[in-house]
């Protein structure tokens, strides 16, 4: 089916999960919107993320899009209800299919979660497992300064690895066998968490999870794109970042082009 896959996020984290798309899904075309205004979302009142939701997939509405994957844990764990009773078409968060793959992936029931505390706050992955009638248990610590260590290059530092060891000190006493990374930055970040948590610890991501989903998504209400359909990418940003090149590369893996500045309040 024609029209691009839209994906949004309140900055650039959100790449991590276009990512993964492309690489799964190599046919369809994106639409990727990064408020990076307005970033971050993790530390906003649910009222404001639930504002800067709509608009943001109002903004993707306009550009045509067939489906919405909203690659912001912040913004699943608050507002995912209000996008699907708002818009009509198909809308995926990160919460539910990250979730989903972390209780395959567990052996001993012990999910151990890390993410913004906007996420951890709301409960958002405890409530998915338990919704799902699993018997898995759920701990859950705030990681503030994982984002600033992977938008800043220190991803495998000896610093870097001092504040993942002091987060990840109470999962690892806990016993935890599976880390569920909730949020789109932590990607970045897997060889200093592997690095801590060890062998035996499994590491969940939501821009695989999320890839994933889309998939079995598309594939099941028709809406993949035809084998021989030409992809276009197309990424805007509420805002340009002095940086954003570099960190742009680093999260998506590649040069990005064409970035289109776009002002919510006039999209």
């Amino acid at each position: 089916m024609s029209g691009p896959i839209g994906v949004f996020d309140s900055g650039v984290g959100g790449l991590t999960v276009v990512r993964a798309i492309l690489h799964h899904l190599p046919r369809e075309s994106i639409v990727y919107f990064g408020d990076t205004a307005r970033v971050p979302y993790g530390t906003k009142s649910r009222e404001t993320i639930i504002k800067f939701a709509l608009e943001d997939a109002r903004f993707l509405m306009s550009k045509g899009v067939k489906v919405i994957v909203v690659a912001c844990n912040s913004v699943s764990s608050n507002a995912l209800t209000a996008l699907k009773e708002k818009f009509n078409l198909p809308i995926i968060g990160v919460i539910d299919t990250v979730a989903r793959a972390a209780q395959k992936t567990t052996r001993n029931g012990k999910i151990g979660v890390v993410g913004t505390r906007a996420t951890i706050e709301s409960g958002a992955y405890e409530n998915a497992i338990a919704d799902s009638r699993s018997k898995s248990e759920v701990k859950s610590v705030a990681c503030p300064l994982f984002v600033p260590l992977a938008e800043e290059g220190w991803l495998d530092t000896p610093v870097t690895r001092m504040i993942v060891s002091e987060y990840l000190g109470p999962l690892l006493d806990w016993g935890m066998d599976t880390l569920l990374l909730g949020c789109t930055h932590y990607p970045l970040l897997k060889p200093a968490i592997a690095g801590v948590a060890g062998p035996h610890v499994a590491l969940v991501d939501s821009a695989e999870a999320a890839a994933t989903a889309l998939a079995e998504l598309l594939r099941e209400e028709g809406l993949a794109a035809s084998p021989d359909a030409r992809a276009i990418h197309d990424f805007y940003l509420s805002d340009l970042p002095r940086s954003f090149s570099e960190i742009g590369r680093r999260f998506l893996g590649r040069d990005i082009e064409p970035v289109h500045r776009v002002d919510l309040g006039s999209a």
